[in-house]
């Protein structure tokens, strides 16, 4: 009788052990995330920030932190860091936060921050000549850096998600899209793909409790697949929505769209080494054969700013002191008619010495707003005569690369740091110029701005910048973007951003 007793609260004990984990289990939080800004057409598939735009992934899903960020301002704020100080033109002094840990298990300090930058610098396309490092000290939770010439914007630099910080040590687990590294952030990535990544929360986070047990980010590079999830519930969130799909979720109690105007910009590059682009009449009358204010209004549904030049125009550097020139179908067509460009044949093309007008458009699919502004262009410019032939592709940074295009449209977060250097270093003068344009006077006017000291200095500076290139008719832009998130209503804590960077945080929650 009594083994039966104590059999019997065995069993009840058994059971009110496994009622215990159920219950525990019930409790877990788990967030699913559906985006179009994941993939490794766009450049940033992986979590490695060393690797082109990887390090934009890396702070958007929570791995990895900087040294600075940014406010919904964009004033830059200490984040890992505490506090700086510029001791001269060519010196600044950066005191750590104390108490951060990589999820390596290895403290966080000066040591390992100055091995994490030299690395940066050492293998990134960008970051060198950015921040024009020469060397760096380190001393327990203070470093620092001193740079070749004067570089008053590299505190926005290391806000730059490329300066995400992480522990060398570690290293660097996989490659290319499946690249994981350890950061400082809210989030751990338990497996990296190009398509999906895996995420648990950090247990020794320093800045708080982290809310959601799991999270899983799933690329998407289709707008309605995309949509059809999050109307089924198979993600609980979303970045990347076709703009025509928003009215399905607006003012439904069942959703949250959460919105805020931000710098990143839908814009093209001439090539100037292709011979029909290096006539500039040719150039301007695209510019003017592009309604952009019925793309915004029409194709994005509002969700678009027009763009007259890189920045908005709430922009202290931005579009209001810039002149460009306007929609004018019949001026693009007198343009094309100067340079001997005519319908000759009635076909509705102009055309010249028995060749047709025609431009190579490229694009690519996953900002789903750019290949839709490619068949809109090339419903407009068709009116002014000119044939638009679209390569839509996932692999346009190849065709970009190789010159293999007339028109490159991509979009950018034009200042992504607070400063307007950023977009003239990284692609009218830099790395990503794949038009080869050149102006010596504006590579006189970039290197002016990279010393600058003064803002009032630095915000003239970059809007004249903004109009030598509008002049030369040497890039053309086309819409700022409303970037929209839109969770499920019992998702808190996840909100946009006007740098596009900062997306899942510890304040994340499921309710």
């Amino acid at each position: 009788m009594k083994k039966k007793f104590i059999a019997a609260v065995l069993a009840g004990a058994v059971m009110i052990s496994g009622l215990s984990v159920s219950v525990m289990a019930d409790k877990e939080k788990t967030f699913v995330y559906g985006t179009t800004g994941y993939s490794e057409e766009m450049g940033d598939a992986g979590l490695n920030p060393h690797d082109n735009y990887s390090g934009w992934s890396a702070l958007r899903y929570g791995v990895g932190e900087t040294l600075f960020k940014y406010n919904d301002n964009m004033e830059v704020e200490p984040w890992l860091a505490t506090d700086y100080e510029f001791v001269d033109d060519t010196t600044v002094k950066i005191t750590l936060r104390d108490g951060v840990k990589f999820s390596s298990g290895r403290t966080m300090d000066a040591q390992a921050v100055k091995e994490c930058l030299e690395n940066l610098v050492k293998v990134h396309d960008r970051a060198p000549s950015d921040m024009k490092i020469d060397y760096i000290d380190a001393d327990g939770l203070t470093l620092t850096i001193y740079t070749t010439e004067p570089c008053p914007a590299i505190i926005n630099y290391l806000g730059d998600p490329y300066g995400a910080i992480i522990d060398m040590e570690y290293g660097v687990q996989g490659e290319g899209g499946n690249a994981n590294v350890a950061g400082t952030g809210p989030y751990i990535a338990e497996k990296v793909t190009p398509t999906q990544i895996d995420l648990v929360k950090n247990e020794n986070y320093w800045g708080g409790d982290v809310k959601v047990d799991k999270v899983t980010v799933k690329s998407f590079s289709d707008g309605s697949a995309l949509t059809a999830a999050l109307q089924t519930g198979d993600i609980q969130g979303t970045y990347g929505l076709q703009y025509d799909n928003y009215a399905l979720f607006d003012g439904n109690p069942e959703y949250t769209i959460n919105s805020c105007a931000t710098s990143r910009c839908f814009f093209g590059q001439f090539n100037f080494e292709s011979e029909i682009m290096q006539d500039q009449n040719i150039r301007k009358a695209i510019e003017m054969g592009i309604d952009k204010e019925g793309f915004c209004s029409v194709i994005m549904e509002g969700r678009g700013l027009p763009a007259k030049a890189a920045f908005p125009d709430s922009f202290s550097y931005g579009n209001e002191a810039v002149e460009t020139v306007s929609y004018d179908p019949e001026g693009a067509k007198k343009l094309l008619e100067e340079s001997g460009w005519k319908d000759t044949d009635g076909d509705g093309y102009a055309d010249k010495d028995g060749q047709k007008l025609t431009i190579d458009w490229l694009t690519y699919p996953t900002r789903l707003e750019q290949p839709k502004l490619a068949e809109y262009a090339q419903a407009t410019l068709k009116e002014i005569g000119i044939d638009v032939v679209v390569n839509n592709t996932s692999d346009h940074m190849t065709y970009a690369a190789d010159g293999n295009f007339d028109v490159y449209v991509s979009s950018t977060t034009t200042a992504p740091t607070g400063d307007p250097e950023y977009f003239f270093t990284s692609t009218v003068v830099g790395p990503k110029n794949y038009g080869k344009y050149e102006n010596k006077e504006v590579t006189a006017l970039t290197e002016k701005l990279h010393q600058a000291f003064e803002p009032e200095e630095r915000a003239k500076l970059a809007t004249e910048l903004q109009q030598k290139i509008l002049d030369d008719d040497g890039f053309f832009f086309v819409s700022h973007l409303n970037m929209g998130i839109v969770t499920k209503s019992n998702v808190k804590g996840m909100a946009a951003h006007p740098c596009d960077y900062y997306e899942i945080t510890a304040d994340l929650d499921v309710e």
